[in-house]
């Protein structure tokens, strides 16, 4: 006989072929559902024909054995086992409650389904991409389901004239989410909320209100490429296209960057980068790869007042700044002391330049760039430029 749980479905038929061929023994209950700490008595009942007396008959609960201090002889055919402080079932197939003869064989069984009415869904969030679904997310409420198999419904209405309606298409990857694909009215606001039933109860989630065009988020920037500035070993320059779903809307998108280095995980975002598609990125290392990556914030969609949701990130785009081979150079003691108040002195500009002119601000880029530009000159335009300092 089998004995590990999760086989209530074979106990019941196992239950259903032994009493129709006469080998009558009922447990009364039979599969009840319970809350959590509750008592329960169940009964075996034998039919005298059987020749089997109570005595010899035991209880097993998911597969273990039952101490005989929990049985009750009430008749020579009838054992009953009480149960106290019952747990959360432990899978939601039930719990095997089961009536064995003096062999072990199975009798009779019952299937427990232990646990809590479900509390009120909460953290229910709806977004629509592109405007052409309205998908809504939510968990359950309290310590969640407790293995007693519990139903959500998302429900929606519009909110001055519409009648209530259901969302049929939830998700296999989420298990509290659905999307809502048909029949979406746009400049109308929606009604939404979530019930939750089981076999103790049921609970409504609070109704939220919202319109989808305050809730739009969209595909990430399309054509992301990143490129060198010339022999600039510290910049990269970024360029993107707008998200092509929402070409032909009505928006004012805004962007973030984040970049990172190859063999790190940790990502810098820049916020600052405003509604542009490209952008210039400064105080990089030289000689290094860097990850980037793109999202969009569709603002304002069709005159909605709300930000927006931002997009997911733009797949990785690699780029490499180029090796630093100026400071490298040592051709004499004269020119390894120039090379060397060089350094300095670029140090210095360096590091004004990564504190002052981090982001996008094409003034500081400007001096920066002429910066260069002077460094890369002849030695006696440089001693020139270092004499109008």
């Amino acid at each position: 006989a089998p004995q590990s749980s999760g086989l209530c479905g074979l106990y019941l038929l196992i239950r259903s072929l032994l009493e129709t061929a006469g080998y009558v023994a009922i447990v009364y209950p039979q599969d009840p559902v319970l809350r959590m700490g509750s008592n329960l008595t169940a009964s075996c009942w034998v039919h005298p024909e059987l020749g089997v007396h109570a005595n010899s008959l035991f209880w097993t609960l998911n597969g273990h054995q039952l101490p005989s201090s929990l049985y009750r002889v009430l008749s020579p055919t009838n054992l009953s086992v009480t149960l106290a402080g019952l747990n959360a079932s432990r899978q939601t197939s039930g719990d095997n409650l089961v009536c064995h003869n003096h062999k072990g064989h199975i009798l009779a069984g019952s299937c427990l389904y232990v646990g809590m009415p479900p509390e009120k869904p909460v953290n229910l969030t709806c977004w629509s991409r592109n405007t052409k679904d309205l998908t809504c997310s939510w968990a359950p409420g309290g310590k969640g389901e407790t293995n007693i198999s519990t139903l959500y419904k998302l429900k929606y209405k519009l909110r001055w004239y519409g009648t209530e309606k259901e969302c049929e298409d939830y998700s296999h990857t989420q298990p509290y989410s659905c999307s809502i694909t048909q029949d979406l009215h746009l400049f109308t606001p929606y009604e939404i909320w979530v019930e939750a039933s089981n076999r103790l109860g049921r609970a409504t989630s609070d109704v939220i209100i919202l319109d989808i065009l305050d809730v739009v988020t969209t595909d990430p920037p399309s054509g992301v490429t990143v490129s060198r500035l010339g022999q600039l070993e510290d910049q990269l320059s970024v360029r993107w296209e707008a998200p092509p779903a929402l070409k032909d809307f009505l928006f004012k998108a805004k962007y973030q960057i984040r970049y990172r280095l190859e063999e790190s995980q940790d990502w810098k975002v820049m916020n600052d980068v405003g509604n542009q598609t490209s952008c210039r990125l400064a105080g990089l290392r030289p000689g290094t790869v860097y990850f980037v990556q793109v999202r969009c914030n569709p603002v304002g969609i069709y005159g909605s007042r709300k930000a927006g949701i931002w997009s997911e990130w733009s797949h990785p785009t690699a780029a490499s700044t180029p090796h630093s081979e100026r400071l490298m150079s040592c051709d004499s003691k004269s020119s390894g002391d120039s090379n060397s108040t060089l350094r300095r002195e670029l140090k210095q500009f360096l590091g004004w330049v990564k504190k002052h002119a981090y982001g996008c601000s094409s003034m500081s880029m400007k001096l920066y760039d002429q910066w260069r530009v002077d460094m890369q000159k002849s030695p006696k335009t440089r001693n020139q430029v270092g004499k109008h300092r």
